[in-house]
């Protein structure tokens, strides 16, 4: 009985036997996924949506709609943050057993704090989109502007050049 190292190839190398004759005879590549799929048990959905604090089943401590302040409403946070934290030295200090509502209190903020700059990413990745492609929009006129300049250089060098090979 004879065993082979490797499996076969799947049947899909079959689909590319005129690809060296006509690149077009390839199929088309699959549509992308659109909306919920599986992945090893697990839903995913395509939609880039950030769930809100009320789904993921904890108390929202700043006020909702599209008109956030998020300046105030982070520094509101921090510095009640702040508040508990000196809080819960006290309660450590003079009553040490009554020291879990106050940590709960901190990990509610910090969620929310969470919460809070994980909805500013998408606001993040356009200003870093943006500066990268002033950046690069900068380098491409700098790029223009050198060789513009070793032209003007070289029709500088080609004229006297030619006016050292006219006066021989």
């Amino acid at each position: 009985m004879a065993t082979a190292t490797y499996p076969p190839p799947p049947p899909y190398y079959k689909l590319y036997k005129q690809y060296s004759q006509d690149p077009d005879s390839a199929p088309e590549p699959p549509p992308p996924v659109q909306g919920p799929y599986v992945l090893y048990g697990a839903n995913y959905t395509t939609d880039d949506v950030l769930p809100g604090l009320e789904e993921q089943g904890v108390r929202q401590l700043y006020p909702e709609g599209p008109n956030i302040d998020f300046k105030k409403e982070l520094r509101s946070l921090n510095r009640e943050l702040q508040l508990h934290m000196l809080e819960l030295a006290d309660v450590l200090v003079e009553r040490p057993s009554q020291y879990a509502r106050r940590v709960e209190d901190i990990s509610l903020i910090f969620k929310n704090l969470h919460h809070l700059l994980n909805s500013l990413r998408p606001h993040q990745a356009r200003a870093t989109l943006i500066h990268i492609l002033e950046l690069q929009i900068e380098r491409r006129k700098q790029a223009v502007e050198d060789i513009r300049r070793r032209r003007e250089e070289a029709q500088r060098l080609l004229k006297d050049a030619l006016g050292t090979l006219d006066g021989t």
